[in-house]
């Protein structure tokens, strides 16, 4: 393996359109949401373990699940926990992160990921990743990864490209979320691609990027004393973190940067954001019905998405596309096609239940 090469998962989401799997205590990245006998956060460490060294990846969580991480990856140490004592959106964590491997290895080149996502073909991922590595190793730019869209998706930010005969393209601009025609207008153009949050760059590179455009940021997280991966530096995160601007990387950087390119890939990406999501990825039966922990009898029902402890017996007659959910002592039960309510739903679930 390359010792150049390093990896941050970020991993302090808290996944509220999970609940009332996902929670504040326990998010969905922690758990083995698919059925497959890993959480979201080892698939995804061991699926980049096969590139980057296991000392070279580091985690972005929050503090209060320090041990979570720990218990869940034991390849993982202490040392290579970023822990953010408030939350900041992602450019702080990327700032700390980048300054943390440049005192470590200035040649550094750095993927970062989110802890949460699937990816089918990992195989063609580790490619488009050393193809990422080698274009950030060789110029100056700053890279993501934009997946090639299949349908008008409007839950997912844009990415546009220049057309060239190039593998990696220069980017043009990037689109928050759109409506359903901007997004069947995009599909069309052939130049769009969805943002899945994926980028990589060196070290010095993203330091750089935020010299220029969040200097201040800079200022407070870069003291100059050499004090990160020393004995000083959980101090000095914890007095000076909660300084930072909460912003995210893309606001802060990538919207902001002249020198963002994209690799157009396919991979098979999910970004498992809601239940909906997660039931596209599983396997039906003959109506349709996902499962995943549920022993289910199904009368009369198609389309539903089933998810409880391993063994529970459920019985569903009468019932089309909804999401069943248990856990613990609480049950969903909510259409399908309301599911981006079930963050407002949690939230008042927690003054009355």
């Amino acid at each position: 393996m390359n010792n150049n090469y390093y990896a941050v998962i970020m991993a302090g989401g808290v996944g509220s359109r999970f609940w009332p799997v996902s929670t504040q205590e326990y998010p969905k990245q922690f758990h083995d949401m698919l059925g497959t006998g890993e959480s979201l956060i080892q698939r995804t460490f061991n699926r980049i373990n096969q590139l980057i060294p296991s000392d070279n990846i580091l985690i972005a969580t929050n503090k209060r699940y320090e041990d979570l991480v720990l218990k869940q990856l034991p390849k993982t140490t202490q040392q290579q926990l970023l822990l953010e004592p408030a939350m900041r959106n992602t450019a702080p964590c990327i700032l700390y992160a980048a300054l943390k491997i440049y005192d470590q290895n200035s040649e550094a080149v750095m993927l970062v990921a989110p802890s949460d996502h699937w990816i089918e073909n990992e195989t063609e991922f580790l490619n488009n990743i050393k193809t990422s590595f080698d274009a950030t190793e060789k110029d100056d730019i700053l890279m993501t990864l934009g997946i090639q869209p299949d349908a008008p998706n409007t839950g997912y930010g844009y990415i546009q490209f220049e057309q060239n005969s190039s593998e990696i393209k220069k980017v043009k601009n990037f689109t928050e979320k759109p409506h359903f025609e901007k997004a069947q207008e995009f599909l069309s153009s052939g130049d769009y691609l969805w943002n899945a949050g994926i980028f990589v760059w060196s070290a010095k590179n993203i330091i750089k990027a935020f010299k220029n455009h969040l200097p201040e940021m800079v200022d407070i997280l870069d003291d100059g004393n050499n004090v990160y991966n020393s004995d000083f530096e959980d101090d000095f995160i914890k007095s000076n973190y909660e300084k930072c601007e909460n912003i995210s990387i893309d606001f802060g950087i990538m919207e902001r940067a002249k020198n963002v390119h994209v690799l157009p890939v396919d991979f098979g990406w999910n970004d498992l954001g809601t239940w909906g999501s997660l039931y596209n990825k599983l396997e039906k039966d003959n109506q349709q019905n996902a499962i995943v922990g549920a022993n289910t009898i199904f009368r009369d029902a198609s389309g539903n998405m089933v998810r409880t402890q391993n063994g529970k017996k459920v019985i569903i007659q009468g019932l089309n596309d909804f999401i069943v959910v248990e856990k613990d002592d609480v049950i969903l039960i909510c259409p399908r096609k309301d599911e981006q309510d079930i963050k407002q739903i949690s939230a008042a679930a927690k003054d009355k239940i």
